[in-house]
Formats: structure tokens, C-alpha cells, sequence
């Protein structure tokens, strides 16, 4: 088992996972933005196949920086395998930092140098949009609204302090991710972030919220529908319960 002493050793290379569904007109842009906000860090462009051509435009995107990656996979295969595979990469090919984003535009890359900073006090940092000085711009008061009782939904069942549980613009040590038990992971879409954040709290690692600005997209279009809120609702619910029961066993013991 990975010791709380390399949990908390010094950072190393890093690589941002982003996983991408027809999202031909984002992909350049994105990766061009996060590489001028962190030149030493490695891209991984994880692509379902997407039918407008995206993982071919990230293929010339690696053919001309040997700091770019792409990993194609069969089909659509949801958010979650997505992220697992472009971590097992991660975590294959030797980086000690792992972070998601989106490829969307929501996330902006200038924010990623200060979680970086902040993952050096911490396992897991999540680019929060509910700490003080967190924003969103340009986004739907529906959907921010949903957004924000989504969160308090996951604080109140699960009992743990994050306040943007839901949120997709993080870093991870790999030691974390080893930590963690990927393999045992099967929730997607919004609920994939909410599972692993609990299995970070669970473990006893250390979650930090760092305040990011999150810009609604401006091309493509949203992957949330009802499946998705679904999902989460009913998983969430699911570990409130396992949880309470972990807790009140250790606590008769």
C-alpha cells in the first residue's frame, strides 16, 4: 500500500487528460491554450471515435508537438471509461500528476498552474467553482442552479466537505489514483467526479478546493442529459447509505 510519506513527496511530470466526443472545433484551441499556460506538461487526447473527425485533428496536433498525445478508442464509451483510460496511460508511461479537463472551453487553462501549486499541499485538488473567489460566466441560471443542488445534495448524503463534488477540472497525484482503486470504478458522466472525490476523502488523502473560472461553451454541444442526472442521484444516494453504515460499524467497534 502507497505510504502517507509518498502521497506527500515532491511533484513530477505531468499529464492532462482530455477526453473528447465530436468536438472538432474545441480540440485545437484547448490544446493550444494549455500548452502556452503550461508548457511542461504533457497532453493526452482521449477520443471516442468521434464521428466529426476530432481524434483526426488531434492526430496532427501530436504529429507536430512531441508533447501531445492521442489514445482512440472503439466507440462511445462514456466520460468515466474515458478518464480511466487516459489515466491507466498516464500512470503506464511513468507521470506523477494527473489532471482532467474539459475539452469544451468551460475550463481555462491559466487556472492550472495555480492547482499544480496547491497539489503540493495535497493528494487531489479540484478547480472549484463554489469557493470564495470561484465564478462561473456565461452559464444558464438552470443550469447553475441544478449545478449548486447537485452539490449540496452530495454534502449533505455523502458528508464530505467539498463543495464542487461535481466539478471536472482537477489534479491528481498518481500515487492517489493507485491509492484509490480505480479498477472497482464504474460510474460516468457527472457521477464518475463525485465517486472518486469520496474515494479520495474515504482513503483519509487530502482534498483542496482551489477557485477557478468556469466559461460555459461556446461551440458543440453539452453531453448532460436525464441518464446522466439519473445516475448520479441514485449512486449518490446508494454511498450515503454505504457510508453511514462504514461509519456506524467503526463506531460500535
Amino acid at each position: 500500500m502507497t505510504s502517507e510519506e509518498e502521497l506527500g513527496g515532491p511533484l513530477g511530470p505531468v499529464a492532462v487528460v482530455i477526453p473528447t466526443y465530436n468536438e472538432r472545433d474545441n480540440i485545437e484551441p484547448i490544446v493550444g491554450r494549455l500548452r502556452a499556460a503550461a508548457p511542461g506538461a504533457d497532453v493526452l487526447v482521449v477520443d471516442d471515435n468521434s464521428p466529426d473527425g476530432t481524434g483526426e485533428i488531434a492526430d496532427k496536433l501530436a504529429a507536430s508537438d512531441p508533447r501531445v498525445h492521442v489514445l482512440h478508442r472503439p466507440g462511445k464509451s462514456g466520460l468515466g471509461t474515458a478518464y480511466l483510460a487516459g489515466f491507466r496511460w498516464a500512470l503506464d508511461n511513468g507521470y506523477q500528476v494527473v489532471v482532467e479537463m474539459d475539452a469544451d472551453g468551460s475550463h481555462d487553462p491559466r487556472d492550472l498552474p495555480g492547482m499544480l501549486a496547491a497539489l503540493d499541499r495535497a493528494d487531489l485538488v479540484i478547480g472549484s467553482r463554489y469557493v470564495p473567489g470561484g465564478t462561473t460566466v456565461n452559464w444558464p441560471r438552470s443550469r447553475e442552479a441544478l449545478s449548486r443542488a447537485a452539490n449540496l445534495y452530495v454534502r449533505l448524503v455523502l458528508g464530505i466537505g467539498v463543495h464542487d463534488a461535481t466539478g471536472g477540472f482537477r489534479a491528481y497525484r498518481a500515487a492517489t489514483l493507485g491509492r484509490i482503486g480505480l479498477d472497482g470504478v464504474d460510474s460516468q458522466g457527472y457521477c464518475f467526479q463525485v465517486d472518486l472525490t469520496l474515494r479520495t476523502v474515504l482513503a483519509g488523502l487530502r482534498v483542496r478546493e482551489v477557485p477557478i473560472t468556469f466559461t460555459e461553451r461556446a461551440l458543440g454541444a453539452s453531453k448532460m442529459n436525464r441518464a446522466v442526472i439519473a445516475e448520479a442521484f441514485w449512486r449518490v444516494a446508494r454511498w450515503g447509505v454505504a457510508t453511514r453504515l462504514r461509519r456506524l460499524r467503526r463506531g460500535a467497534g
